[in-house]
């Protein structure tokens, strides 16, 4: 009967409620878009550079647990398109495509005027894609503390916020804080050295209000980084660690190796 109830008033309230675009109680803290190096409506706490370090390339590691739980039990989206968009919004990167669906498509072209079916002057031939000087490579990890103060492990989402995406928000009420701490690691390609990491976080506070009103949804629309209290704080927590990273390149010296790199080092192992 709740349950009916619940839909009905939604029903209601969908009727009678004219649909907002850009509310600022829908955005997460990565804001607006990118186009080439300009960007409109970003989040002005967002770190911008005034020329690009590099072309870069967004690798998730799709075995690691906190991605399935990410992908599987809370329905968002690659966290890749949320780097993107941080990518090319900032300045700091020209963002260059290596996911195994967008290298597909573009094989798909090169094919298509292999066959002969394109217009004279469609160059798809070799030596047309761009080099990924960098590698951006994101993890996750996530820690809860109930209102005792116990903190529960580090390490899955499954601890954090529950034990499935129906009860994320059911079981709020019995959890005052959420946290999310976010990893970004840059890579050089062609030496394959750490160029940067950097570490991130956020925290959302009482969540108690919101306990159990969608208990009973299976968590059906509740998807997405501006919709879930759990992709708002994923989304700070990653714009947290790439500002970091972004400031610490801008002071950016190499590290020296006396001799040159991979030539031995200076520790020096006995026979």
């Amino acid at each position: 009967m709740r349950a009916a109830v619940l839909i009905c008033l939604a029903i209601f309230l969908a009727s009678c409620t004219p649909i907002q675009t850009g509310s600022a109680g829908s955005k997460t803290t990565i804001t607006g878009a990118a186009g080439g190096s300009a960007a409109d409506n970003a989040n002005t706490s967002f770190e911008r550079c005034a020329e690009s370090f590099g072309t870069l390339a967004l690798l998730e590691d799709q075995e690691e647990d906190w991605y399935y739980i990410i992908i599987h039990e809370y329905r968002l989206p690659p966290t890749s398109k949320l780097l993107r968009l941080m990518a090319q919004q900032s300045n700091c990167f020209v963002v260059v495509e290596r996911d195994r669906r967008g290298i597909r498509a573009m094989e798909k072209e090169r094919e298509l005027q292999a066959s002969g079916e394109m217009r004279s002057g469609s160059n798809f031939g070799k030596g047309q894609m761009v080099a990924a000087d960098y590698t951006l490579t994101p993890s996750v990890t996530f820690s809860s503390q109930d209102s005792g103060g116990m903190g529960a492990a580090v390490g899955g989402l499954m601890s954090a916020f529950g034990g499935s995406a129906g009860t994320a928000l059911g079981i709020a009420g019995g959890m005052k804080k959420r946290e999310a701490s976010t990893m970004l690691t840059l890579v050089e390609n062609r030496s394959g050295v750490q160029i940067a990491a950097a570490e991130g976080s956020a925290s959302k506070f009482d969540f108690g209000l919101l306990g159990g009103i969608f208990s009973g949804s299976g968590g059906v629309g509740l998807g997405g980084y501006e919709k879930t209290p759990q992709g708002k704080i994923l989304a700070a927590a990653f714009a947290d660690s790439f500002n970091q990273m972004v400031r610490a390149l801008k002071n950016y010296r190499a590290q020296e190796v006396r001799g040159g790199l991979g030539k031995g080092g200076t520790l020096k192992v006995g026979n």
